[in-house]
């Protein structure tokens, strides 16, 4: 049987859909985040002008700014800062060392160390170190060294020992915490391919830690900016509060030159943080898929997207 070929044409094809209406957003109302920057503004206000209003004659802080006292002292709270650092941190890695060796002398050695120092505060280790030559009238090492106590323990010394002792524990904790970050697989490989333990340490553990030693060793150095200010009362090392405060004693403009040796705190500070950024961002490289925007190239991005930002409405 022969059936008949369909001769009725293709079916008609549906109209063309009609384009979606523009869809108006409407922005979410924050009502409880303009009341607390309301507030916080007014509180803001109501600081400035107690602190505007208030008897300080602001005008000797740029007076004194760059005076030849204050420069000194400046130059030796960073001077001060860089060498108890240096000395913290290379006492720290060998501490550090200690504390994860099998050997129990060693690493306990290492453990009541880090135990004295973080258990006394750095004021009374100032203290001690500066007035050790009551208790010890020579120094002797021997046929290396030897002197008066008095004129080894100057105040530099006194302030370099006792904050770069003090500081070598807790960079040994961090140091170790980068250590132990470190995948216990890549130490193994190491020694599977004939390299010694210091090798591996050297060319394979500690550049894998710096990433997670960076950051709080950066911290650590901004405190240490600060915690210089001690060496003044306890060591007698005439640092930049030492210069600021003996200034306000002489002129009367002592509150003055507290807010000048803050402001040059603040200023050191933020200098130390942008490289300690750089460092960071640096150390980040093969751990991240993308390194963090530099705070120029935040900008650009945050300018760009707010120049592309549409102006109409959102389309579904």
């Amino acid at each position: 049987m022969t059936v008949p070929l369909d001769k009725s044409g293709p079916a008609d094809t549906p109209p063309p859909a009609a384009e979606p209406e523009t869809i108006k957003a409407i922005p979410v109302r924050h009502y409880g985040r303009w009341i607390s920057a309301a507030v916080v503004l007014a509180l803001l206000a109501l600081l400035i002008n107690a602190f505007a209003t208030a008897n300080v004659r602001y005008s000797a802080i740029p007076d004194y700014l760059f005076n030849a006292t204050v420069i000194e002292g400046l130059g030796k709270t960073v001077l001060i800062s860089v060498l108890a650092m240096a000395l913290g941190l290379a006492l720290g890695i060998v501490l550090a060392v200690m504390r994860l060796s099998k050997n129990p002398v060693t690493s306990s050695v290492a453990w009541g160390y880090i135990w004295f120092f973080r258990g006394t505060p750095v004021y009374v280790q100032l203290l001690l170190w500066f007035n050790l030559a009551l208790i010890f009238p020579y120094i002797n090492l021997g046929p290396i060294y030897r002197d008066e106590m008095s004129d080894f323990m100057t105040p530099f010394m006194a302030a370099l020992l006792g904050l770069g002792l003090n500081e070598a524990a807790y960079m040994s904790e961090i140091v170790r915490a980068g250590i132990q970050s470190v995948d216990e697989g890549q130490t193994e490989a190491s020694h599977a391919l004939g390299m010694s333990q210091g090798k591996t340490l050297r060319r394979i553990v500690l550049p894998q830690a710096m990433r997670v030693i960076v950051p709080p060793t950066g911290n650590e150095f901004i405190n240490m900016l600060k915690t210089s200010s001690l060496a003044a009362a306890a060591a007698q090392y005439l640092e930049l509060l030492r210069s600021t405060s003996d200034i306000g004693q002489t002129t009367g403009a002592t509150v003055e030159m507290l807010f000048l040796a803050a402001t040059w705190y603040l200023i050191l500070t933020s200098v130390f943080s942008v490289g300690q950024f750089y460092l960071e961002r640096y150390y980040a490289r093969g751990s991240l898929r993308a390194l963090p925007l530099t705070p120029w190239q935040k900008v650009k991005a945050n300018l760009a997207s707010f120049s592309n930002r549409p102006s109409g409405g959102v389309t579904a």
